[in-house]
């Protein structure tokens, strides 16, 4: 007999049980909502209602009334929108072009960083202001991005704004993409909205694909290594050897890169299945043989979001060599703040700024001096390129995971000082499953691509009862295996 107080606790907000992509919850909820979604297939209209509820449902159920910051920031960029695109005047457009601006960076202001500089305002001031009661809503940093770009686009005229509200609030609440991203543009998205709903092979199979690979590196790979291993060495970094540190810095590189992509794949996948597509945001940026490649490779639409609305608006390229790695600098600066109200990922954003900076003097050099390099030579520098930038994106991972600055100095003086390489048997037979996970975590990033088109081939040839069966018979199985442990959400500071 089914209890109505626990159904009820179930479907209302939890504050300490926030719906994930990989949680028993949204097993059901996304069986539903693929039962009601496909009913309503043939209706655009029907498509879109549907979609637009489960999506503020689910909003609901990871932050609770917070939803109405959604709700709200569409009606206010819907409307100001096209009182853009209709002035004819210039000053009026770009006054209202600079109050959305000022609406959505105050909102997302003051939601996540007020008591930041509350903080810098106590330590320069002595003084005692109380910090505010806030919760940062999750997604608030995407759907703020998104938002601004799409004004930004009308006022350019780049883009033509939404006639019909529901669609444009189907864009800023589209569930797949509200917790982690990736940062997806009204351009590329709304087009897609009026098409008739259809599936091909490809889409099964890709999207299959991505929702297995995301979920398998989210629960198997990233929340094991973290829950095991990870989470301890950053708890207290003093209490533990250089190796042991190392090799936790190495375990967060694979943590926060499975976490992040795992949670992105899971949105391109979800989003393939129900007929949309949306550009990757991960393309194994450890492969990369130099920052400015990384950069390229991870978190793609962060990335290009920041080339197109602040680099280039700052001058970009075109001002001179000085001020071009100025306004790399600031922008990279500015993108690590962008993760989080903390010294530390100012500072990390400040190392990524000057190593694209760095690193942008080498380019022009070499296309100045007209070296080229080819052959074995050429595979050796990739090799150490590989290496150098992979150790230098872990050293800046080591800012951006400790908690102070006085804990990630005192994890590099563990490494540098305490090191204690004689340990390294006694610390593998006390965590083999945990080294072999990372191990395996590794071959997989740095597998071609050609592999994952092979997979998603074959997933992709079989029929659609098929596919579903074992879509849902896998995600079963992972939600049976992560309920024997805690799920970590390590990115709700988005």
């Amino acid at each position: 007999m089914i209890n109505v107080n626990e159904l009820l606790s179930e479907l209302l907000y939890d504050e300490k049980n926030p719906v994930l992509f990989n949680s028993g919850f949204f097993f059901y909820f996304f069986a539903l909502f693929m039962f009601c979604y496909l009913l309503a297939s043939r209706s655009k209209a029907a498509r879109v209602w549907i979609y637009t509820v489960f999506s503020l449902y689910f909003f609901y159920k990871a932050c609770g009334y917070y939803v109405g910051l959604v709700i709200l920031s569409a009606i206010v960029d819907f409307n100001l929108s096209r009182w853009i695109h209709e002035s004819q005047d210039k000053r009026t457009k770009k006054s209202l072009l600079i109050i959305s601006i000022l609406l959505n960076i105050g909102l997302l202001f003051y939601f996540k960083y007020t008591n930041f500089f509350i903080g810098i305002i106590n330590d320069f001031t002595a003084g005692h202001i109380h910090p505010l009661s806030l919760i940062l809503p999750i997604g608030i940093s995407f759907y703020t991005f998104e938002n601004l770009s799409y004004t930004i686009d009308v006022y350019r005229g780049e883009i033509k704004p939404v006639s019909n509200f529901m669609d444009y609030l189907f864009f800023l609440s589209f569930f797949p993409k509200l917790m982690m991203g990736p940062i997806v543009r009204a351009a590329d998205f709304i087009p897609q909205i009026s098409q008739p709903y259809r599936l091909s092979s490809e889409d099964i199979g890709k999207g299959m694909y991505l929702i297995i690979a995301g979920l398998f590196k989210k629960i198997i790979i990233s929340d094991f290594i973290y829950q095991n291993f990870v989470q301890y060495i950053f708890d207290d970094p003093s209490k533990h050897t250089g190796l042991e540190c190392l090799i936790g810095v190495y375990g967060y590189a694979l943590v926060i890169y499975c976490d992040f992509s795992g949670y992105s794949d899971m949105a391109l996948g979800i989003a393939r299945w129900t007929g949309f597509k949306i550009p990757p945001n991960f393309d194994s940026p450890y492969q990369s043989s130099s920052i400015t490649e990384f950069w390229r490779r991870w978190h793609i639409s962060l990335s290009s979001w920041l080339r197109d609305y602040l680099y280039i608006p700052l001058g970009g390229n075109r001002k001179g060599r000085v001020r071009q790695y100025i306004n790399l600098a600031l922008t990279m600066l500015i993108g690590g703040f962008w993760h989080g109200a903390s010294w530390n990922f100012i500072f990390w954003g400040a190392m990524h700024g000057g190593a694209l900076a760095i690193d942008k003097v080498r380019i022009d050099w070499l296309k100045k001096s007209k070296t080229v390099i080819t052959g074995a030579k050429a595979t050796i520098f990739k090799i150490l390129g590989i290496l150098i930038t992979f150790h230098f994106v872990c050293f800046c991972w080591v800012f951006f995971k400790a908690s102070t600055f006085h804990d990630a100095w005192s994890l590099i003086h563990q490494v540098v000082y305490d090191f204690q390489p004689e340990i390294a048997m006694e610390l593998y037979s006390g965590y083999t499953a945990v080294f072999w996970v990372m191990i395996m975590g590794f071959v997989l990033h740095f597998l071609p691509s050609k592999a994952e088109f092979s997979m998603e081939r074959m997933l992709g040839r079989l029929p659609v009862a098929g596919s579903v069966a074992i879509m849902v018979a896998f995600m079963w199985l992972l939600v049976q295996v992560k309920s024997t442990q805690p799920m970590i959400p390590i990115y709700f500071q988005f």
